[in-house]
């Protein structure tokens, strides 16, 4: 290994449902390599090591032993939550309360739906355990530890045969002696299994909630660790023995073996990425209020991003029906988690969704996918239903031999046939309307989801930028913002493997937090400065054994705060003061008055105000490869003209029909040039549709700036 090239390259691979993206960055030059390749479902780690080959193959001064650190996004953990296929898990919880995860919460996600049920519980009751003790809220011990009743648990956990068990007894985030003797006793039995213990995963109040988050932490770590594991062995096969990085739900990275003791903190790693490239992106080109907007083959995100930051919420559910930022710890449906996520709404409509006429005569798109196996039906690999892709496909606005760059022939025949027989014969429709309608009725559901983003947050979407990526976004991108009043449109270079860049532009993060519970006028402020400090040197230590790429620890500090008497509560960041004294919870009580102001509208200044949880976000700075420049510029775009081909449109003025429309080969496409719509911008990643009345500037790094002629 040369010095010159030791520690030159990052590698960022993002698995999606249908393909698994690969970037590669050169960090002395910032030269971007891409991969792109179908996913493989049923070995996911092998669509990972092909797309890492495939990255060395094309740029080949990228030697295994130059690669700086690998960096990973995956599904794996919410996919075996969403399919059922989590580990064999037991729960020991303090006695009378073995029901917890039976019981759940008395709320419904829909009010008037009758027939809604919930979930199962990911452990059945036979495999819950009840154990002696009680610590009341203050930590203290009501009822000792009945150690003669829990060797008798451990004996009826290790004669049930499982992988891993979850420990959460009630008020353990104020004392956690009690959970470590039980995680200690079931190690000392069963040193093979996994344990999770709620007052390490979440160590805070509300015990269903840090439940459900810790027996979430159990039930997919053995799947998560081998899977890891997996890609580690094939990794070093390539000879490829630098560190690998996962992403956290929160847009940050840990380490591996991190990720495999902890992995309830990746199960939204994929969708994250996403929404930390767009930041990255549009904090750097001077947006930094932007809405990021990823479609993929099976799903479509959407997030918003202030000041430069992709908003976190700790309300989740995965599973089920859930999704994010839908009330009160994140709608009702699914297993609620209580770490923190990139706040983004996801819904199933992606390339590959699904159009189908429902039995009322309506055409419907989604959520089922056709995902990478078999595809929509032009690809040929034995799709039969119609999808987004397809009606794309007929409608123009893709080149069939030029998708994924010429690797994957696209059949437009077969496409034609099962939208015709499937949607357009049984609507009474031609084929070309039927996929409009599909194209549009995909479009209603996203642009509904940039509102759930924005409008429902309280911002005005016509004061942000869409920036829009993903294999399918740029597609749909344009004619989202029209229809959601967002005037400008930012389209990155590489748009389809951006979420795999986003893995390279974030920093190491963990999370730290400290329960509290107490009003502002009674707090000692001394216990506010011990505990962050308890927090930060915590950070400290795990900072030392994370990633080895991030350089010295950065602390950010925020405090969850409600008025007295509130069930629900705030994040608000901490006063950048180096005192912690009356005049800095002055201003974090503004602080807080402000956000509620902003959230519901209004505020109580003569309310008291409570301090819930303290939280302390550890932060390794990574170094970010810069953006390179275009080589070439120039205000002419037909230099990269590919010719003209029909393209069916239908604008707001209603006229439709087909127009003979320019084609650009991204590539070729020089800073500066500026043309307007109709127009099609090729490469091979995706394809970029400008709708007429849109205008398009090249920036002097390629990205497309996209504005709309008023």
């Amino acid at each position: 290994m040369t010095a010159s090239k030791e520690g030159r390259f990052r590698i960022g691979v993002d698995i999606g449902g249908t393909f698994t993206d690969g970037t590669l960055v050169d960090s002395a030059t910032g030269h971007v390599t891409t991969s792109k390749v179908l996913s493989t479902p049923s070995d996911p780690a092998s669509g990972f090591i092909t797309a890492v080959k495939k990255l060395l193959e094309i740029n080949e001064s990228a030697t295994p032993e130059a690669v700086e650190h690998v960096v990973h996004a995956t599904t794996v953990a919410t996919n075996a939550i969403i399919e059922g296929k989590t580990a064999k898990t037991a729960f020991v919880t303090t006695e009378g309360f073995r029901d917890m995860l039976e019981i759940a919460r008395q709320i419904r996600p829909s009010l008037y739906d009758l027939q809604f049920e919930k979930p199962a519980p990911l452990v059945p009751r036979q495999l819950c355990f009840e154990v002696p003790e009680r610590l009341n809220a203050k930590g203290q011990v009501v009822t000792p530890l009945d150690e003669e009743a829990l060797a008798k648990v451990v004996d009826r956990i290790a004669e049930s045969g499982v992988a891993a068990v979850a420990v959460c007894l009630l008020h353990s985030y104020r004392n956690p002696d009690h959970e470590q003797r039980i995680g200690a006793a079931i190690a000392a039995k069963l040193p093979n299994v996994i344990i999770s213990l709620s007052s390490d995963v979440v160590p805070e109040f509300r015990e269903y909630l840090r439940a459900s988050t810790t027996v979430i932490n159990s039930a997919v770590a053995p799947i998560v660790s081998t899977y890891l594991a997996s890609i580690s062995k094939k990794l070093r096969a390539a000879n490829i023995t630098s560190e690998l990085l996962v992403m956290q739900s929160n847009g940050g990275v840990y380490p591996a073996a991190a990720a495999a003791e902890n992995p309830v903190f990746m199960v939204e790693s994929g969708p994250a990425a996403g929404a930390v490239a767009a930041a990255a992106l549009g904090t750097a080109l001077g947006h930094p209020n932007v809405i990021s907007f990823d479609m993929g083959g099976t799903t479509a995100k959407a997030s918003l991003i202030r000041n430069g930051r992709p908003s976190i919420t700790k309300d989740y559910s995965v599973g089920g029906a859930a999704q994010s930022g839908t009330g009160a710890f994140g709608g009702a449906s699914g297993y609620p988690i209580r770490t923190p996520v990139v706040d983004l709404v996801e819904i199933g409509a992606g390339g590959g969704s699904i159009a189908w006429v429902d039995s009322g005569g309506a055409l419907r798109v989604g959520p089922h996918s056709a995902g990478a196996d078999p595809g929509p039906v032009c690809y040929g690999l034995g799709g039969e239903e119609p999808t987004i892709t397809d009606a794309n496909l007929v409608l123009g606005r893709l080149d069939p031999a030029y998708f994924a760059g010429g690797e994957i022939r696209l059949n437009r025949d077969a496409a034609r046939e099962a939208i015709r027989s499937k949607c357009a014969d049984p609507l009474g429709l031609t084929v070309e309307e039927a996929a409009y309608g599909i194209v549009e009725i995909a479009n209603t559901a996203m642009v509904n989801a940039l509102r759930l983003v924005s409008v429902q947050r309280g911002h005005d979407p016509r004061d942000f930028v869409l920036i829009g990526f993903g294999g399918a976004g740029p597609a749909h991108a344009v004619r989202l913002a029209e229809q959601a009043g967002i005037p400008r449109v930012l389209i990155p270079l590489g748009p389809g493997t951006a979420s795999a860049l986003g893995l390279l532009v974030t920093d190491v993060r963990m999370e730290g937090t400290s329960t509290l519970i107490v009003r502002s006028d009674e707090v000692e402020l001394s216990l506010i400065a011990n505990e962050f400090e308890r927090l930060e040197n915590a950070g400290q230590e795990a900072h030392k054994v994370a990633a080895s790429a991030s350089g010295e620890p950065v602390f950010e500090r925020a405090i969850e705060m409600r008025y007295w008497g509130q069930s629900f509560e705030l994040s608000v960041p901490a006063p950048v003061r180096v005192t912690i004294d009356q005049t800095w919870m002055d201003e974090l009580t503004e602080s807080f008055h402000d956000a509620h102001e902003t959230a519901y509208g209004f505020r109580a200044k003569n309310e008291p105000v409570e301090l819930v949880n303290l939280r302390l976000t550890t932060v390794g700075k990574i170094a970010r490869p810069r953006m390179r420049k275009l080589d070439h510029s120039g205000t002419d775009a037909s230099v990269a003209s590919k010719g003209e081909r029909p393209v069916y449109f239908v604008e707001n003025s209603g006229q439709k029909g087909v127009l003979q429309t320019p084609v650009y080969n991204r590539s070729k496409l020089p800073a500066g040039a500026v043309f307007s719509g109709p127009a099609i911008i090729e490469e091979p990643d995706c394809t970029t549709v400008i709708h007429p009345s849109w205008t398009v500037t090249v920036d002097e790094y390629g990205n497309l700036g996209i504005d709309i002629v008023v």
